[in-house]
C-alpha cells in the first residue's frame, strides 16, 4: 500500500530574482564500482551508464511554495536512474557490501548514515537478495543473467536496498530537497524538470494500463534530452519513482531548511518522488509527493544516487 499526500494542486509561482542554477552538461566520470558497466545508456544506447552532474546549490521553495524555503548546497547527482547492470555489480558483491554503520550519511545531515538495526530489514545472502528481484512477473527488469535489460533501471529495490547500494557505491540517497531542488531548476520553479510544458509520451515514461498491457520500462534516458531536467538528469519524471532519504512527513515542510532532512518516522513510509511509468501524469510534477512502506520491493520503484564534492 501506498500513500499520497494532495499536494499536486499546489499552485506554481515563477519566481524571479537569485540566480538560477544553469544548464551543465553532464560529466561522465568513472564511478567507484562501475568497471564492469558497459555505456549502453541514454537516447542513443552508447552514453555512460554511470555519468553525474553537479547541481550547483542555492535557496528556493519546496513544492514551489513560498511557505517551504530551503537552502541546498553544491551535489552530484546521477544522470540516470541506477540500471540493472549497475545494480549487478553490487549483487555479485553481495553480501559482504553490507553497509556499514554510518554508511551513506548526507555530510550536513547528522544521523543521516546507516542504522545497524537496518540490517535485519536487508536479505539474508545473494540468493535472497535476488530473490527480492522477481517482485513482479509481468514488469521486473532484474534477470539472474546479463541480458537485453542492462540499461533498463532496476525496480523491485526496496528502500534499505537503495540505501545500501548507493552507500556501497561511495554515495548516498538524496535528500527529498535535493530531488525537488535538482527537478525544479532550483530557484526556477519548473512545474516539470524539462519546464512547464505538460507532460507528452516525447518528455516521459508514464501512463502504462498495467491491468490491461504489460508495457517494458525502457532504457534510461530514452526520453532525452527532450525531458531531462536544468542539471542533464533523465527521467527525473516518469520511468520509476526514486526514492529519497527522508521519511515521507510534514515535519520538514515547515519552517526553514538548510541542508534539512525528515529524519523521523510520520507514519507515511520513506519518501519517492518522480512518478513512473505505471502511475499518470499527475505524478510527474515537481511537487508530487508519494510515501511507500520502506521494505516494499515494487515493480514502480527504483533509485539514483547523490554525491558531494
Amino acid at each position: 500500500m501506498h500513500f499520497f499526500r494532495p499536494l499536486a494542486a499546489i499552485a506554481i509561482s515563477l519566481v524571479g530574482g537569485g540566480a538560477c542554477i544553469p544548464d551543465v552538461e553532464p560529466n561522465v566520470f568513472v564511478l567507484p564500482r562501475c568497471e564492469q558497466v558497459e555505456p549502453s545508456c541514454g537516447p542513443t544506447a552508447k552514453e555512460s551508464c554511470c555519468a553525474e552532474s553537479e547541481v550547483v546549490g542555492g535557496q528556493f521553495n519546496r513544492l514551489n511554495d513560498a511557505r517551504y524555503p530551503a537552502t541546498v548546497a553544491d551535489f552530484h547527482l546521477d544522470r540516470f536512474e541506477v540500471t540493472v547492470g549497475r545494480f549487478r555489480q553490487f549483487v555479485a558483491a553481495y553480501p559482504a557490501n553490507r553497509p556499514k554503520p554510518g554508511a551513506g550519511a548526507h555530510p550536513l545531515i547528522e544521523g543521516s548514515g546507516w542504522d545497524p538495526e537496518w540490517d535485519a530489514e536487508l536479505p539474508a545472502g545473494k540468493d535472497a537478495l535476488q530473490a527480492s528481484l522477481q517482485c513482479d512477473a509481468n514488469f521486473r527488469t532484474w534477470t539472474d543473467e546479463p541480458s537485453s535489460n542492462e540499461a533498463a533501471p532496476i525496480n523491485c529495490v526496496s528502500w534499505y536496498l537503495a540505501f545500501a547500494f548507493c552507500a556501497w557505491d561511495e554515495g548516498r540517497l538524496p535528500t527529498e530537497a535535493e530531488w525537488n531542488y535538482a527537478a525544479a531548476g532550483g530557484n526556477q520553479h519548473l512545474a516539470y524538470p524539462w519546464g512547464d510544458e505538460a507532460p507528452s509520451q516525447d518528455l516521459a515514461v508514464y501512463g502504462c494500463e498495467t491491468t490491461t498491457t504489460v508495457c517494458p520500462v525502457p532504457r534510461v534516458g530514452s526520453k532525452s534530452p527532450a525531458g531531462d531536467g536544468p542539471s542533464g538528469q533523465a527521467d527525473l519524471a516518469g520511468s520509476l519513482f526514486e526514492w529519497v532519504l527522508d521519511y515521507h512527513a510534514d515535519l520538514e515542510l515547515t519552517g526553514t531548511c538548510n541542508n534539512c532532512a525528515a529524519l523521523s518516522d510520520g507514519g507515511f513510509g520513506r519518501g519517492s518522488r518522480g512518478g513512473a511509468f505505471s502511475h499518470t501524469e499527475e505524478t510527474l510534477s515537481t511537487t508530487s509527493r508519494i510515501g511507500e512502506l520502506p521494505e516494499k520491493s515494487l515493480s514502480f520503484y527504483g533509485l539514483r544516487c547523490a554525491r558531494d564534492e
